[in-house]
């Protein structure tokens, strides 16, 4: 079964991607609003509760890190002023910075990062193996907090410093007091810009103000880390769902900065003088059919193999994204491209006929498997309408249900059955971020109920990512993550359909867009 992109997307094209540099603009004229068109409608306000892309940049906005990641990947203090390891890695002390305050003019203090990171760890996967190790997690004084270890665990400083999904967002300790399960409802943090709550206006506009209150660091900035200049007064983050009408606003000068350019655009914005078409994150991104373990058929082993043998990724891609010189297929659950852990352990090859065979054995009845679509973001939307082929190709009967990214997002959330208002298939696609390790790869968590959306269950999984992440050794890091891979292709949690990047494009007035694997609008002038 093959699809062309034409089925799916009208017209494809080149994109030539540019870099872009990222100044240090401690000089530069402040001022003015970005108008920005996002990838997708905030409805969600909370990054602790989701892992949506849009709420993580939404994060990003207005919460600060206490440590961060720079542009080369390696981990630097944020909020942090100082910190003492212990010879045996088994106690952290922290010291905030001096002048954190948050938008409601509270100072920032160690019980609100002790608080935060209790709630961040009770919701992210890496967090819940953090959580797991501890012995203690308190405030010394005011700017002083301790983390001690009750068992090893390698990468303290790496979990509360990830930059995705779930970043661990420092609140308000009231605020922090949420539920993880409930979504906060005061949206108050400490970074560069401070959400305007009045003017949000789900389906079209959320508004971010300067905060006049941030001290960034002295750090030229680089990645998430160094000094978050908030160089422009106002934000306006514009949700413009028709590509064609994003596309003649950004020509038209009516928006600066576009965020996810589909790849049929490309080709015309680069043409024009005053654009700049580049990609943000040239690591790429891997995309993803989850499929949901609680209910039939995927509840059995059998049928999710069937998935993983039917899916092609060469077909998805060429009909996804269209040009060759913008994805690859990629074996690793980890990624491709001297990512540190891609190995191409227990890769099947596709086996359509087989994968026919495993689905009659896992008991499908027939019924219609829900297969949701977003029609408003393309790879997601393109990559549906692949697998409602492919799922017919076996033999299933499908109901596509077309809504919006939001939507969607709320959906995947709920776990009754899919003819009660649940759900049998998604997709989506994750940055490297959240995939090119055991730890954060929350795609590959078996923790059940509190496991990411799909809710797979597997001992032997989450106990392969817990000895992971206690190892210190580079070396048997990678044999673990080599047999966690072989598990994967075994049990079946989630399906890779193949690897890409996404392309971005603003205005010639725009300066110092920053390359990361996540959205930061810190640092920009206009």
């Amino acid at each position: 079964m093959t699809l062309s992109r034409r089925t799916l997307l009208t017209g494809t094209a080149a994109l030539a991607a540019t870099t872009v540099a990222a100044p240090y603009v401690h000089a530069q004229k402040r001022g003015g609003t970005l108008r920005f068109v996002p990838h997708a409608d905030l409805k969600t306000l909370d990054p602790i509760w989701t892992t949506a892309y849009i709420t993580r940049n939404h994060g990003y906005m207005i919460f600060d890190t206490l440590f961060a990641l720079d542009e080369n990947l390696k981990l630097q203090p944020q909020m942090v002023d100082k910190h003492i390891v212990s010879k045996d890695s088994m106690k952290y002390s922290f010291t905030l910075r001096d002048g954190l305050k948050f938008h409601d003019g509270a100072p920032v203090t160690a019980e609100d990062c002790v608080a935060s990171l209790k709630r961040w760890g009770a919701k992210d996967g890496l967090g819940r193996l953090l959580m797991a190790s501890l012995s203690k997690m308190a405030p010394v004084d005011r700017k002083t907090f301790v983390i001690e270890l009750e068992t090893p665990f390698g990468l303290v400083l790496d979990a509360i410093g990830k930059p995705s999904a779930s970043p661990a967002f420092i609140m308000p300790a009231r605020v922090a007091a949420t539920d993880p399960n409930d979504q906060i409802k005061d949206v108050v943090g400490s970074g560069p810009f401070r959400f305007s709550k009045d003017e949000w206006q789900p389906g079209n506009r959320v508004v971010y103000l300067r905060n006049p209150d941030y001290l960034p660091r002295k750090d030229k900035p680089s990645g998430a880390a160094g000094g978050k200049l908030a160089l422009v007064d106002r934000v306006e983050w514009r949700y413009i769902p028709d590509p064609a009408t994003a596309g003649a606003a950004l020509e038209a000068g009516e928006v600066d900065y576009w965020e996810n350019v589909p790849l049929d655009f490309a080709p015309r914005l680069e043409k024009n003088a005053n654009v700049t078409v580049f990609v943000p994150d040239p690591k790429g991104n891997q995309g993803i059919l989850r499929p949901n373990h609680l209910h039939p058929p995927f509840n059995n082993k059998k049928a999710r193999q069937a998935l993983l043998l039917a899916v092609d990724q060469k077909n998805y891609l060429q009909a996804v994204i269209g040009n060759e010189k913008y994805y690859k297929t990629c074996p690793s659950v980890f990624m491709c491209g001297g990512l540190p852990y891609e190995t191409a352990a227990g890769a099947p090859k596709p086996d359509l006929e087989r994968a026919r065979q495993l689905l009659k054995e896992s008991g499908y009845d027939g019924r219609p498997i829900v297969l949701l679509d977003p029609t408003d973001t393309p790879f997601a939307h393109a990559s549906a309408l692949v697998t409602l082929e492919m799922l017919k190709s076996l033999g299933a009967a499908v109901d596509l249900q077309a809504m919006d990214w939001a939507t969607m997002v709320a959906r995947r959330a709920k776990k009754e059955p899919p003819a009660q208002g649940g759900w049998n298939v998604f997709h989506t696609w994750s940055t490297s971020f959240d995939t090119m390790t055991p730890a954060v790869s929350s795609v590959l968590g078996g923790g059940g109920e509190k496991a990411w959306f799909g809710w797979p269950t597997s001992e032997a999984m989450e106990k392969l990512r817990a000895e992971f992440a206690r190892e210190p050794d580079a070396g048997k890091r990678k044999a673990i993550a080599e047999r966690v891979q072989v598990l994967a292709y075994d049990e079946v949690p989630y399906v890779p359909w193949g690897q890409f990047v996404v392309p971005g494009a603003f205005r010639k007035n725009v300066k110092g867009v920053l390359q990361f694997g996540a959205t930061l609008l810190w640092n920009i002038t206009v």
